[in-house]
């Protein structure tokens, strides 16, 4: 007999286990099934939300690598600026230097051959100069004393022009390296030359321009100046390589003035030519030949340039 403090039947709490009426041990592994599916599932969400979110495995904020911040880029390095130019006594004077011919004036005579108007008349474009009997070109000397040279006058801050470095094939003529000085409206011009006359005329000498007016030359104007320019040369070229004037012409004094050469007369700069010395003549060879000697040469020739021009 069953009162109503009596623990219930088994038949009764199995009743009421849940709708399909069926125990709840008997719904047991449906259960795990479903949660062990949903694990994959959650787990990689999780991984998703840590990746997005920059968590690290302990909570703490970490991107990733892939998605640091780079460090920024080194700059490029800025250019080393020109270095300034020399200051010294010729500073804001501009010299022209005309190395003589040109090494490749040999391989282009019919171009060198053509004539050009010096003003009084009509002369050929250019020459091939002449050379050592062993074959070193005026060329090549003209072109190495006019570098040294070039060096020694910007030491002295001077602005200096060449009317050439050997960078064409031929030439320029004779009116372009005039023109070349002109329009620099230099302060002073040397052309640079060695002479090729007999052997045992020996020495060096300035060449002068004459007084000439016709057609497009007019020296009147540069006369005196080159003078003074050709005059302070030989003294100091004389003292400096320790040559003399030339024993063939110049009656000793190194200075000739001539109206046939189209650079000075189509020149309206102070200018001069200088015959360092005769390739011809085995002693002056063995001088025009030496690094050393025109190294001296383009000392004299510097020395003079800055007398001149008040430096």
């Amino acid at each position: 007999m069953r009162n109503d403090d009596s623990p219930p039947r088994p038949e009764a709490t199995a009743a009421s286990a849940g709708p399909d009426h069926r125990p709840w041990f008997t719904r047991r592994p449906t259960l795990v099934i479903a949660v062990a599916a949903l694990a994959p599932t959650a787990l990689a969400g999780w991984v998703l939300t840590q990746v997005l979110t920059g968590a690290g495995p302990d909570g703490r904020d970490a991107k990733p690598a892939a998605t640091a911040t780079p460090p920024p880029a080194t700059p490029a390095a800025a250019p080393a600026p020109a270095p300034a130019p020399a200051k010294g006594p010729l500073s804001g004077r501009t010299v022209v230097i005309d190395p003589g011919h040109n090494t490749g004036n040999f391989d282009h005579t019919d171009e060198i051959d053509q004539k050009v108007d010096i003003g009084t008349n009509r002369k050929e474009c250019d020459t091939t100069g002449t050379t050592t009997d062993s074959g070193y070109m005026e060329a090549e000397f003209t072109l190495d004393v006019s570098q040294r040279l070039r060096t020694a006058l910007e030491a002295h801050g001077a602005k200096v022009v060449l009317t050439h470095t050997a960078d064409r094939p031929w030439g320029p003529c004779i009116d372009e390296r005039a023109r070349i000085g002109n329009e620099a409206k230099a302060d002073a011009v040397v052309s640079v030359h060695a002479d090729g006359v007999s052997s045992g005329s020996r020495g060096f000498h300035l060449i002068l321009p004459a007084k000439v007016k016709g057609g497009a030359a007019d020296t009147s104007a540069i006369v005196e100046p080159s003078r003074r320019l050709g005059e302070r040369i030989a003294s100091n070229f004389a003292r400096t390589t320790g040559s003399s004037p030339a024993n063939y012409l110049g009656g000793g004094t190194g200075l000739v003035v001539r109206d046939d050469l189209g650079g000075l007369n189509l020149s309206t700069r102070p200018k001069v030519f200088i015959e360092c010395g005769n390739m011809r003549d085995a002693k002056d060879a063995a001088q025009l030949t030496s690094p050393d000697w025109r190294q001296k040469a383009a000392q004299g020739i510097a020395d003079g340039i800055v007398g001149f021009l008040g430096g």
